[in-house]
């Protein structure tokens, strides 16, 4: 029996690596929420809350704010590696990243990524003294998109299903962020 993959007339597969990753893990990761997992490597069932990046720098990192109380700080002392869990959208926009989260007090990041929205959880405003940033530096992914948006992919189902053909925009691949550089400095 073949699979879907062999029935797809165009290649549904790009891995990218260094700049090109950077590059799609801001484009699907920014604005949008994840499952923030930590406390993954015990063996046990991992700890997930949902979570917004505040922002997404140019060599894709991530940040977050979170309370210096709270359990994802404390596992996240224990155990830095961490995996985030994106759905842009209902049918595509799927990323998983895996890195290496760094907890810090560092006044002029948070001053940076505060938004007044964020005085729900931290009633003090941006001098609130239970605020940390968490940075989480990429080091692999995984991703599930669209070529030509979501309409088109949509109407190339349509098509494929009417003529009994697979007609996939989808585009899915390895996302590789790790070089030399970043895991010394990390």
């Amino acid at each position: 029996m073949d699979s879907i993959n062999q029935q797809q007339p165009e290649d549904n597969f790009e891995n990218l690596e260094g700049n090109d990753a950077f590059k799609k893990i801001k484009e699907m990761a920014e604005g949008v929420s994840c499952f923030f997992c930590s406390n993954i490597k015990t063996g046990l069932p991992f700890s997930t809350r949902p979570m917004s990046p505040q922002k997404i720098d140019d060599n894709g990192d991530l940040w977050f704010l979170s309370a210096n109380d709270s359990h994802k700080n404390m596992e996240i002392d224990t155990d830095p590696m961490v995996q985030l869990l994106f759905q842009g959208s209902k049918y595509s926009d799927f990323l998983m990243i895996y890195g290496i989260a760094e907890i810090s007090t560092d006044k002029e990041k948070i001053k940076e990524l505060w938004e007044p929205i964020l005085k729900t959880w931290f009633t003090e405003g941006e001098d609130d003294p239970r605020i940390t940033v968490i940075k989480v530096s990429p080091t692999q992914g995984y991703y599930w998109d669209n070529k030509h948006g979501n309409a088109v992919a949509f109407a190339k189902q349509l098509v494929g299903a009417a003529v009994g053909k697979t007609l996939d925009d989808s585009i899915e691949g390895k996302l590789e962020v790790t070089d030399d550089t970043q895991i010394s400095e990390s």
